[in-house]
């Protein structure tokens, strides 16, 4: 079984921010692949469905983007999923509007959410990194991943999280670089 974390913020004044990528990206993945209807549990939205033949639960942490750790640890503990088994798909800032890379381990790249996952149980798991830009100011960062997009880039990252949902059972095989490569839109 995988564990595909979208990570955003709840609420309606969050919806279709460029925090909320991972839970842009997760309800593309429960569209495409008729995943079941969201249910509430390990303070999380939780579908289920299969990709490619293998099973998958899809979260969205709804305990706020930085306390996200607890409830992706919770999941993963509770239905004894491995570390490497979890991906997480997560904004970044430090790619342009669009790019996606993917990494495996390492650092939280200044990301309080991925601290906050990785001091509940380690950081040797998948991160799909989908491109925001960034505001070009560190001050403005706050203000910048809480509003919406605009339409020139809405449109680019509704096609990336289609692509995403499409080609996903590539990266569940562990054919990485195809899975990225089939992501531009």
């Amino acid at each position: 079984m995988f564990l595909i974390v979208g990570l955003g913020n709840p609420g309606k004044e969050y919806e279709n921010t460029r925090h909320n990528i991972g839970f842009l990206a997760a309800d593309e993945v429960r569209h495409i692949h008729n995943f079941s209807t969201p249910k509430l549990k390990f303070h999380s939205e939780i579908s289920e469905g299969q990709v490619d033949g293998h099973k998958i639960l899809l979260q969205k942490p709804l305990t706020y983007m930085n306390l996200s750790g607890g409830a992706v640890a919770q999941a993963a503990k509770f239905l004894k999923i491995n570390l490497e088994d979890i991906i997480v798909v997560h904004d970044d800032l430090d790619l342009p509007v669009g790019k996606v890379k993917l990494k495996i381990g390492g650092g939280s790249g200044g990301h309080n959410c991925l601290k906050d996952i990785d001091a509940h149980f380690g950081n040797e798991y998948k991160r799909v990194r989908v491109g925001i830009g960034h505001p070009g100011n560190k001050d403005m960062v706050s203000d910048y991943v809480l509003h919406k997009f605009n339409k020139e880039d809405r449109e680019i990252i509704n096609a990336i999280n289609i692509n995403i949902a499409k080609h996903l059972g590539l990266l569940l095989q562990g054919r990485n670089d195809m899975f990225i490569a089939s992501l531009r839109p």
